[in-house]
């Protein structure tokens, strides 16, 4: 990566956006960046979205001699934000960050591309999901959860019905051949709220967003949906150990379009990786209870990863009914 170019401030600020459409035309990856380097949110300002781009951006401001900036555009579940991808074309200069948002989005077929649009750069957590119900609850282990699943329908929070607990949960329930009825609440602080106060049975959260409440003693973790033990939470059995397959991580991470140069899309990986290198953003992995150097990962990882879970989405939201792809 080239670190040392002519810098005239206020430049960027100025450029047009015919001139970013066009830079990888006119930018060789050896003088990458050539132009303003746009990191695009399809969430608010402040989320955890946000919030992760933040712990990096700053270092990766010491890397190059141009600037980066937050863009956002949000709505439609991300379709504005591949909206201005294909506006925006593989002008090598736009960064999008990703959750599962968007690949639900283009598997209900809601977005104006398609998956091989995606080019996975680099990928900044995969945060795997726990299975939690409250801590005065009768459901005590992972065999009890099973088992009073097989008489009855447990009640599941979720924040939204197509989203990541969703199809988690449908996708664990086929595994274990349990049975579920699921609520949504709108969002996670609310599907927790009402898993604590008794509305529901259990829930599916981020180990980043439950491990203080699990700590604390407010709620009870029952098995992790991951291949293996999280180091966090030692005693707490993989659905794996019983035989039950399924996966179900949030993961953050970032692309571009996929026609972008490869030279570039090699560029803006060491980039982002070297960024996230530093030890203010391998703390805020830490402090999620994430460990660094299992949850960073390159665009080769990444990109493969990105789409291996597209396919598993739409497969999942094929049986919930929810798209006719």
């Amino acid at each position: 990566m080239t670190i040392a170019k002519t810098f005239i401030p206020g430049l960027a600020a100025f450029a047009l956006a015919p001139f970013a459409a066009s830079a990888q035309n006119d930018c060789s990856p050896e003088e990458w960046p050539c132009d303003t380097v746009e990191v695009v949110s399809h969430s608010s300002a402040g989320g955890g979205t946000d919030t992760t781009i933040r712990m990096w951006m700053e270092e990766a401001r010491d890397l190059i001699d141009e600037d980066i900036r937050v863009v956002y555009k949000q709505g439609g579940g991300a379709r504005a934000a591949h909206e201005y991808l294909v506006d925006r074309g593989p002008d090598g200069h736009t960064i999008f960050a990703l959750t599962q948002t968007h690949l639900y989005t283009i598997a209900r077929g809601n977005s104006p591309v398609e998956i091989e649009q995606l080019q996975g750069v680099a990928r900044a957590m995969d945060d795997p999901s726990v299975i939690v119900v409250r801590a005065d609850s009768d459901i005590e282990s992972y065999d009890q959860l099973v088992d009073s699943s097989q008489d009855q329908a447990l009640t599941w929070g979720v924040a939204q019905v197509g989203g990541t607990e969703h199809i988690g949960i449908s996708r664990w329930a086929g595994a274990a051949d349990a049975e579920i009825r699921v609520v949504p609440f709108g969002g996670g602080g609310d599907m927790i709220t009402s898993l604590r106060s008794g509305a529901v049975d259990a829930s599916l959260a981020n180990i980043s967003e439950a491990l203080p409440q699990i700590q604390e003693g407010d709620l009870r973790a029952i098995a992790v949906l991951y291949p293996e033990r999280v180091g966090d939470l030692p005693d707490v059995p993989s659905t794996y150990e019983n035989g039950h397959d399924v996966s179900v991580t949030t993961t953050r991470g970032y692309f571009v379009h996929g026609d972008t140069d490869p030279a570039i899309v090699a560029e803006i990986e060491e980039m982002i990786l070297e960024a996230m290198s530093s030890e203010r953003f391998e703390d805020y992995l830490r402090s999620s209870g994430l460990d660094p150097e299992s949850n960073v990962a390159g665009a080769e990882e990444w990109d493969a990863q990105l789409k291996d879970e597209y396919n598993v989405s739409l497969e999942a939201l094929r049986d919930l009914g929810m798209t006719d792809r």
